[in-house]
């Protein structure tokens, strides 16, 4: 099972959050936008990839179960 993470661009307004929940997932980009620093989040990092997710103010970051 893979956990496809995402954060949308165009929502995003580089609030750092997520990068402060989970630095080892997310990191801001040059435009001050966050971006995600691997697609498929480990079951290790799953609840920290929820919590950033949960806490995004503008609910920018998505995480997807896949096959």
């Amino acid at each position: 099972m893979k956990n496809i993470l995402k954060v949308d661009q165009e929502v995003c307004i580089g609030c750092n959050m997520c990068v402060d929940i989970c630095p080892k997932l997310f990191k801001l980009n040059d435009e001050y936008k966050s971006e995600c620093i691997v697609d498929n989040v480990e079951e290790d990092l799953k609840d920290e990839a929820i919590e950033a997710r949960d806490a995004c103010p503008v609910s920018a970051i998505t995480l997807e179960e896949q096959n």
